[in-house]
Formats: structure tokens, sequence, C-alpha cells
């Protein structure tokens, strides 16, 4: 394998909290954006970033949704920030079982941002556009990493890693071997 620098283009969104009023704009945004067709309605449930909300305590965090994770995290730490308490929940961006935070309502899909990636593209994410309080902020950087050459997986191991995954190695081994007593002459 050889290996190279290249640069790669970091986008961002940064989340000031102590800007945040809680005002969910993003959020409304984001869904009107990402509805089809586009900007026809307005489903907050939709939306790929989510105002925790903590009134009470006058705490507001925007996340945005990440990766899909099949279990729930089992640390729930709690942050001192400013002088206010956060759970770890407040700033996690997964879609994961124990709420319902980036998952797609009608379909039960996970959701996850996408930067407002589009033809023709957006200057900046939606979100980030109508946030009047500025606890938003689009950044792109630049950053050099070494690179690897990497050898291209096939379309079955990937498939085959994901029923392990889903069934458990046995059961994946025990079902090819019933195949292929099914396919030999």
């Amino acid at each position: 394998m050889t290996a190279g620098l290249t640069t790669k283009t970091v986008k961002e969104i940064l989340v000031d909290i102590d800007k945040c009023t809680g005002c969910r704009a993003c959020e409304m945004a984001c869904s009107a954006y990402h509805a089809t067709p586009r900007y026809s309605s307005i489903n907050p449930s939709k939306a790929r970033i989510r105002v925790v909300c903590d009134e009470i305590n006058d705490e507001y965090v925007p996340i945005r949704a990440g990766d899909y994770t099949p279990s729930e995290c089992n640390g729930r730490h709690i942050y001192t920030i400013g002088g206010k308490q956060y759970s770890e929940c407040s700033f996690c961006g997964a879609s994961c079982p124990s709420r319902d935070y980036f998952v797609e309502p009608d379909s039960g899909l996970p959701l996850k941002c996408d930067m407002c990636e589009s033809v023709p593209a957006l200057e900046v994410p939606m979100c980030v556009k109508v946030c009047g309080a500025e606890a938003l902020t689009y950044v792109e950087r630049e950053v050099k990493r070494e690179e690897k050459e990497q050898v291209k997986r096939g379309e079955i191991e990937i498939g085959l890693e994901s029923l392990v995954k889903k069934h458990g190695v046995q059961a994946v081994i025990e079902t090819m071997a019933q195949i292929s007593k099914g396919l030999k002459p």
C-alpha cells in the first residue's frame, strides 16, 4: 500500500449554546427545506436539527442528526458549562432507541444532517441562514491528512457483515450451509 498527503475540506456547523434562545427557527427551516416538494410543509419532527430545551433552567442546545446507533448508550453524564448543567443526551446527535429524535415519523428511518447539500449548492445550510441569534455558524476548513490506499470492499462482504450484525455469525453460517446443500448437483 502506498500513502500520500491529501487535503480535505471539512464542513462544520458550530454551536454557541450561550446564544441559542430556543426559538426553533432552525428546526422549521430544516424541515421545510427537506420536505417533498421542497418548502411545501413544515414538520419539525422531520428536521435534522433539534433544539433540546429545558425552559425552567434556561438551557437550549441545538444538535444535528448524526449517525444511527442500534442501541442506547450506557452513560448519562452531566456536564456543567457556564454554571448550567447539561445531560449527555443534550449534545448527542445519534438516532437511538431511547428517544425519538432524528427518526423520520412516517417511515421510522433514521435521519442524518446532510448540510443541505443540493444542486445548486446553498451558500450555508438553512439552519445557519435562519438563526437570528447567530448561535449557529458555518465554517469550511482545509485539513491535511495522510491517505492510505484502501482496498474496496465487495458487495458480498458488506452484505454478509450486515447479516452477521443483524442475525449473528452462527445463523449466517447455518443458512449458508443449507443454501450450499441445495446448490450441489
